[in-house]
């Protein structure tokens, strides 16, 4: 069966997980109030396993952690700043905290990455949740690049007695992946293209436009490299490390605020360890919200990372 081109992270997800509910009883799948068609058609099969809670987040992670605490297998979904931001307090102490102590097998799915929900102004844009989530030990960290990953992802998951935040866009997206892939989540990122000069590193949503800019810009084969990082912890720092020495220049690509913690924080922090003369420029959110309309394209060009600003970037590396 040929795949559609076009997906949503969330349906992905919702199907993969569908398809292990028929064969396990104790998986659960909680809302806070949120609506699709596919969230409809999971709560007629699984009536005794699926909960809307309302809009009620913290609630949310509270009744979540309580199936989990009971040997259950929990889901929860809501909206990326909402999950990220109200619920900081529930997700340290039910979830990074108590973890440490037994296990709890939750998995937050957490739609609306970055700038997903444009139009609604930065309430709703989530710009904080990389670094916010990286500051919690004990707490695995997702960010797919496409629905293919996404959908692979829920039997690691499931496999994985810790808590697990997913940082979910929310546009349907292509795929980069074939569904066949194999994906190696303990490892942590794939390498798109290789290069000697210098090295993007993007996640999320992002990469599909890093991924399109790098085939089809003249002069960039073999010169430069990709790569798509999807597990920010746990993960094979090491493996990385030694991807990011191949290169005497790094550009990290984030959808989240620059110079907090996120993406960049990550790559910095591993070139200092490397204690090699290797530059990293980050492109990102400079520290200020946004509060213009426009479309999600002319919200990443007004912070500076758009297409011909990556590319500009680049270029004055390759001469």
């Amino acid at each position: 069966m040929t795949l559609p081109s076009l997906k949503t992270m969330r349906d992905a997800i919702i199907s993969s997980v569908a398809a292990k509910m028929l064969k396990d009883s104790s998986i659960y799948f909680l809302t806070a109030d949120l609506g699709a068609p596919s969230l409809d058609q999971l709560r007629h099969d699984f009536p005794d396993r699926f909960m809307n809670v309302g809009i009620a987040e913290q609630n949310l992670i509270n009744v979540g952690t309580g199936l989990a605490l009971e040997g259950c297998r929990v889901f929860v979904l809501g909206i990326a700043p909402f999950v990220s931001m109200r619920c900081f307090e529930q997700i340290r102490n039910n979830l990074a905290l108590l973890s440490q102590l037994r296990p709890v097998n939750i998995t937050m799915l957490s739609v609306g990455a970055g700038f997903s929900y444009e139009v609604s102004g930065p309430t709703h844009h989530a710009l904080e949740d990389l670094a916010l989530m990286r500051t919690l030990p004990n707490l695995e960290l997702f960010s797919p690049s496409d629905w293919v990953m996404a959908g692979a992802f829920v039997p690691y998951s499931l496999s994985q007695p810790t808590p697990k935040y997913c940082r979910l866009d929310g546009k349907p997206l292509p795929r980069i992946y074939p569904d066949s892939h194999a994906f190696d989540f303990h490892k942590g990122f794939e390498v798109l293209q290789t290069g000697d000069r210098v090295g993007l590193i993007s996640t999320g949503s992002l990469t599909h436009g890093v991924l399109e800019l790098c085939q089809n810009t003249p002069g960039w084969r073999d010169r430069v490299g990709l790569i798509d990082l999807f597990m920010f912890q746990p993960m094979d720092e090491t493996a990385l490390q030694n991807q990011l020495l191949n290169y005497s220049h790094i550009i990290t690509i984030e959808e989240g605020f620059t110079g907090k913690g996120g993406l960049d924080g990550l790559v910095n922090r591993l070139v200092v360890q490397s204690r090699q003369k290797i530059t990293v420029d980050a492109f990102g959110v400079p520290a200020r919200y946004l509060f213009e309309a426009g479309s999600r394209a002319y919200l990443r060009q007004a912070c500076g990372f758009g297409p011909d600003d990556i590319r500009r970037t680049v270029e004055q590396y390759l001469r």
